[in-house]
């Protein structure tokens, strides 16, 4: 039996008391409580998830994009990019974890809480690289993980698991070059072998 220092249900009320009509939804699945929220009242929620009596979660441990757009093929249709964060509460010892969709599949923006926790610089700069998400009011908004010319956002479903180009030295013109992906894709299939007596099996 999971112990709790304070129970989900009870977290739930909570938030649903401090948040008011800023969050679509307070739910708890698997002991653990979601919030959902429009990328309109994100800030405001942040806001209020941090220094809210009750709530006071100091810590922002983790923040991710995300590329829901499989979803349309188990019939479940809305916007394709969001963000989760997930917070923490020192002092109250509690969790929460924050869902927001961004409205624009094309420029899918929503607003950067990292004038709330410094710690979320380097995850919406991950979330900005990987999947095309712009964090609006962020300072740095910059690539992270890719290189400075790379091209595309690696973590959307849609891009193709070779890349669009690949880089090599070379050696007369003395530095790095980029060129258009030279390789094939192919589906690889297991070769098996049917052999009577194989390795000395009978």
């Amino acid at each position: 039996m999971n112990s709790f220092a304070i129970r989900p249900e009870d977290l739930r009320d909570t938030l649903t008391t401090a948040l008011g009509d800023k969050a679509h939804a307070v739910s708890v699945a698997l002991g653990e409580v979601t919030v959902h929220v429009g990328a309109s009242q994100y800030l405001d929620v942040m806001t209020c998830l941090r220094d809210a009596p009750g709530c006071q979660f100091e810590q922002l441990i983790d923040l991710a994009g995300v590329d829901y757009s499989a979803y349309r093929e188990v019939g479940t249709d809305g916007p394709r990019f969001g963000v989760t964060v997930h917070l923490l509460s020192v002092s109250l010892n509690q969790r929460v974890r924050v869902k927001v969709l961004c409205p624009d599949d094309d420029l899918p923006l929503v607003d950067s809480v990292n004038s709330l926790w410094n710690s979320a610089n380097w995850y919406e700069r991950e979330a900005f690289d990987l999947y095309g998400i712009v964090f609006e009011g962020h300072n740095d908004l910059r690539r992270i993980l890719t290189d400075y010319g790379f091209i595309g956002h690696p973590f959307r479903k849609d891009f193709p698991l070779s890349g669009h180009v690949e880089m090599r030295y070379d050696a007369e013109r003395q530095r790095v070059i980029y060129e258009p992906v030279s390789i094939e894709p192919r589906e690889i299939t297991p070769r098996i072998i049917r052999e009577d007596n194989y390795g000395g099996l009978n």
